[in-house]
């Protein structure tokens, strides 16, 4: 019920015409998405709600009509005099398999559910820092790991191939590993943070860093950036991606995201087959407005026999928590605890990096 409520007030939002009031249904959207509980749990004796955060009396009507009738008519009339319906449509069908954070809780408490739970879960193996994109420093990422009860993270900021979300130079990734250096010794023992990457997957599959480079790499993530929001098939771009050598995991495979774009392409059944043959782990990507790969798809990467990355793809040490969204899709799809990286003792992840990473230097001389 949060996600239908939170996917009208988002309809809403698309057709009005003044930007205040399109980010004020939008920030409503947000608040329902994010509670904790079912919405219907905050319906008072009188019908009243209680109060939400960010939610006016505008969107309060438009609860409280699904409420009642399982529908809004506010909603439905709005988009049918605004002319946009078919593109509303098309939205909605970009929503598919979200969990809202109520569901997300619901899947983490539930016994009934195989699969890791947070108390299995020692490491994020995807996050960015202020290298790159991200508002977190090194220091922060060590700090938030320690306090999360981590054994291990990998900072993996974007390639210089991706200069829009400040990609890395080599030179400016070499003074970031003397950096992590420090940091290994002054925790040794305690923590370790891995030196990572986010490649980029170009369109013919190949990434965006020679050989030598990833090489160079511990963690190498090898990610869809472009040609999103197209129906031609993929597959060879992501097969090949997979199969270039010293990459460990294939972040957010589709790059869909939530009501905007439907991502690539794939007969993902081949894709996963690729990833079980190649040793590289298939990523949930726990970004609630990405959820990539969802429980769904995943479940079809269980059958294959794939490994798994669940990730938060932090750009902030506060965002780490969107790695719960990622557990609760594994929990969901029944993946196997012991094929998910992040929950493996540190020794066994950087053999499994290393045999990885071996190959991208045979792969360079």
């Amino acid at each position: 019920m949060n996600g239908r409520i939170a996917a009208l007030l988002r309809d809403l939002a698309a057709v009005q015409k003044s930007k205040q009031s399109m980010w004020g249904y939008k920030r409503a959207a947000r608040s329902v998405l994010a509670l904790e509980e079912p919405i219907e749990s905050l319906l008072q004796p009188d019908g009243t709600l209680r109060k939400i955060p960010n939610v006016g009396p505008a969107s309060s009507r438009v609860i409280l009509e699904v409420l009642q009738t399982g529908t809004s008519p506010t909603v439905e009339r709005a988009i049918a005099e605004s002319g946009q319906a078919t593109d509303v449509e098309r939205r909605r069908d970009l929503r598919g398999h979200f969990l809202s954070r109520a569901q997300v809780v619901a899947a983490l408490r539930n016994p009934k559910l195989a699969g890791p739970r947070l108390d299995d879960y020692k490491g994020d193996l995807q996050m960015h820092s202020t290298w790159s994109d991200g508002s977190q420093t090194l220091d922060e990422i060590v700090a938030a790991g320690i306090e999360r009860g981590y054994s291990f993270c990998a900072v993996t900021d974007h390639s210089y191939g991706l200069p829009i979300a400040g990609g890395v130079s080599m030179a400016k990734l070499f003074e970031q590993h003397r950096a992590i250096d420090r940091l290994n010794k002054k925790f040794k023992g305690a923590f370790r943070l891995i030196k990572g990457i986010e490649a980029n997957i170009r369109a013919d599959g190949s990434v965006d860093m020679t050989p030598s480079e990833l090489a160079e790499l511990e963690l190498v993530v090898a990610a869809p950036h472009s040609s999103l929001r197209v129906a031609t098939d993929q597959t060879a771009r992501m097969i090949a991606a997979v199969e270039t050598p010293g990459v460990h995991i294939i972040g957010h495979p589709r790059g869909r995201m939530y009501g905007s774009r439907p991502g690539v392409t794939a007969d993902w059944d081949r894709v996963f087959a690729a990833a079980t043959r190649e040793n590289v782990a298939v990523e949930i990507d726990g970004d609630p407005a990405r959820q990539d790969v969802d429980y769904d798809l995943a479940k079809r990467a269980v059958a294959a026999g794939c490994l798994f990355a669940l990730d938060s793809d932090a750009h902030s040490t506060g965002e780490l928590s969107y790695v719960e969204t990622a557990i609760a899709h594994a929990r969901l799809a029944g993946v196997p605890t012991d094929r998910v990286v992040n929950c493996w003792p540190t020794e066994r992840l950087l053999d499994w990096l290393r045999s990885r990473a071996a190959r991208a230097t045979t792969s360079a001389r």
